[in-house]
């Protein structure tokens, strides 16, 4: 089953590889990571998209608690939650109206953006569920995609449920 671990992180140099490294050196894959700065300058928030049954995901979060930088995580696929990602696509038309009529079509059906135009090169922007962004691209499959770029998954806990610091004692 897919899990979309959230972690509160250390803003330390060398946190991030200590995580990555941890997935690596147990053979487990990460989906996706993304990791920004929070409104505390001293932590970065790191979203992991990772794939396995609950044993797997029981021992990764007791690994990653160990690590030192490590100041909260919980996975949040257990609670009821937002995820987001956001998908960049360059679309060749070649200038061919049929082209960019059916690109107009797919824009409008998923609320997708048009964010840059040239003669032949449009850029589509949307964001929304990993799943959402999956069908934007099947329905722009038919046309020429040469670039797609998917920023990976990001999500928080619905309602008053907040990641917090764990306290030391």
């Amino acid at each position: 089953m897919r899990h979309i671990i959230s972690v509160l992180l250390e803003n330390e140099s060398g946190a991030l590889s200590r995580v990555a490294g941890l997935f690596s050196a147990r053979g487990y894959n990460i989906e996706s990571l993304t990791v920004a700065p929070t409104n505390d300058e001293t932590l970065s928030r790191m979203t992991i998209v990772t794939v396995g049954d609950d044993r797997k995901i029981d021992q990764i979060e007791k690994q990653l608690n160990k690590l030192v930088d490590v100041a909260a995580l919980q996975d949040i696929t257990v609670h009821q939650h937002l995820e987001r990602e956001v998908v960049l696509v360059k679309v060749d038309t070649n200038e061919e109206q049929a082209a960019k009529d059916e690109l107009d079509r797919v824009i409008e059906a998923f609320n997708a953006n048009l964010i840059d135009v040239s003669a032949s090169v449009f850029i589509v922007e949307m964001s929304g569920s990993s799943d959402k962004v999956d069908e934007l691209l099947k329905a722009l499959s038919n046309l020429m995609l040469s670039e797609v770029v998917r920023s990976g998954s990001i999500g928080l806990t619905s309602g008053a449920e907040a990641l917090t610091i764990r306290s030391s004692i």
